[in-house]
């Protein structure tokens, strides 16, 4: 029976002889057969993420017109409304209803005077935050900055994980582009092929999730089935993306997951997706291919990736209109 694995991270966080190794292993290990596993000892403060998640309601428990005031801009920052969306690019499920959750999204906070947000170039243009809810933006960038160094710490041993230098990952993360989002799952019923989040893979390189107590998060086994993602008391649910996938030449897996919609309360979720720079090029790693192992993939830069992936799947033009 398939197992989601969970990670210690306490020993190799605090510099244990063999540590890194350890976690290395374990790395490769779930990423190359179920493309999930649960950290715990991580580091990231218990009232930080409780505090996120009470934000999350509160964003939320706000009347529509306050959140469509604050509606997605060409950034993907800002609030997507229920029924507005699904990955409609997933060859996991042919997705052809949209999912039944909203979302305020925000990504790296950048200064007016920082060279990406001055060049104007999508994605690293301003976050949308709310005027009336005061602690909002500042308990989401605490958050944020918390998980984004969280992810920093764990990139030597991926790159352990994959018979690399164990800083290769350095440069490419120094500046790392994530994007953070407050979801709502309201406990409403689904027509025939609808989901909370219709079966998708995600698009960046990996993904940190704080776990609730609420359930609905399932991952899709190698044999076609779903397991039901275990609660583990202060945790987070992590998994490899599409980047990840491109940039390993499949070695470490992108799983398809989905999201079912509750029932009888409410669900919240607080998604960290973290990526590379805007300009990192995603080519395969020398480790993972060879004379009977070519590239699967052509070199493409994150942010290529990105265009194609958001115009396709989180169009903000749509956003204009409630459901």
């Amino acid at each position: 029976m398939a197992v989601i694995p969970v990670i210690d991270l306490e020993p190799y966080f605090s510099g244990a002889p063999g540590a890194i190794k350890s976690v290395a292993g374990e790395l490769a290990t779930a990423l190359e057969t179920i493309g999930f596993f649960l950290i715990v000892n991580h580091g990231v403060p218990r009232d930080l993420i409780d505090r996120t998640f009470d934000e999350a309601r509160r964003f939320h428990a706000q009347p529509l017109d306050a959140k469509m005031a604050l509606r997605m801009n060409e950034h993907n920052n800002g609030y997507m409304s229920m029924g507005r969306y699904a990955v409609w690019t997933s060859d996991v499920n042919a997705n052809d209803k949209p999912d039944l959750n909203e979302a305020f999204f925000s990504k790296r906070e950048r200064s007016p005077d920082d060279p990406l947000a001055r060049s104007g170039r999508r994605f690293a243009g301003p976050n949308r935050w709310p005027k009336d809810l005061p602690g909002f933006r500042e308990a989401v960038l605490a958050y944020t900055d918390a998980v984004d160094a969280l992810g920093r710490r764990l990139l030597p041993a991926c790159a352990l994980a994959l018979d690399l230098s164990p800083d290769v990952f350095d440069a490419p993360f120094a500046e790392s582009q994530f994007s953070f989002r407050l979801s709502h799952y309201p406990p409403v019923e689904a027509e025939a092929n609808q989901f909370g989040i219709a079966p998708h893979t995600d698009a960046n390189f990996m993904t940190f999730l704080a776990q609730t107590e609420v359930p609905g998060l399932q991952v899709r086994l190698p044999s076609g089935g779903w397991l039901d993602v275990p609660y583990v008391p202060d945790s987070f649910a992590v998994n490899s993306g599409d980047m990840m996938y491109r940039w390993t030449n499949g070695r470490f897996k992108s799983t398809p997951h989905r999201v079912l919609p509750p029932v009888g309360c409410h669900r919240y979720a607080i998604p960290f997706f973290l990526g590379p720079h805007l300009d990192t090029e995603i080519a395969c790693l020398p480790t993972c291919q060879g004379s009977d192992n070519p590239a699967r993939f052509p070199p493409i830069t994150y942010d290529a990736y990105l265009h194609w992936w958001y115009d396709a799947n989180y169009n903000a033009a749509v956003q204009k209109d409630p459901a």
